[in-house]
């Protein structure tokens, strides 16, 4: 893998932009998703997969995230995504709020599935995982980074 995952923990933010709107509604967990100037931004092949880490958005606290970076070959995408789930209820959904994630480590790479039921139950498997690898006191620093406030100027 090159490019700015490579080498992780990795810092990423950016505007939260209308995707494809399948998370909420086909596959019942919702995603926020950066923007393709901010995939276009990251030098590199971000390296497709599933990975984990920490999320804030805007002035929120500090919250575990799963993220997807790919086509998504089970929906055939043409093109290239990174969408986070943010391991928690919001109200509200917060198009154009600012995202900040810090990518920790990598779950799994990337796969295609014969069904919906099998993409969703994988989906939740990854957030078993995410759940548990962030209670390892190797990232318990990571949810007090500073760039994980609003008005970090750093990374």
């Amino acid at each position: 893998m090159t490019g700015i995952l490579a080498k992780l923990p990795a810092y990423v933010k950016g505007t939260v932009v209308k995707g494809f709107g399948r998370g909420s509604k086909e596959l019942g967990i919702p995603t926020a998703n950066f923007s393709e100037n901010v995939m276009e931004s990251l030098a590199g092949d971000t390296g497709n997969g599933i990975y984990f880490g920490l999320a804030a958005v805007d002035d929120s606290p500090v919250h575990k995230m799963v993220m997807s970076i790919g086509w998504n070959p089970y929906y055939k995408n043409t093109k290239k995504t990174m969408e986070v789930h943010v391991i928690h209820d919001f109200e509200n959904d917060f198009y154009g709020s600012e995202l900040r994630v810090i990518v920790l480590g990598h779950i799994r790479p990337e796969k295609d599935f014969s069904s919906l039921d099998q993409l969703i139950a994988e989906i939740h498997n990854d957030i078993r995982i995410a759940k548990s690898r962030l209670e390892e006191p190797t990232f318990k620093a990571y949810y007090e980074d500073p760039f994980l406030t609003k008005n970090s100027t750093n990374k």
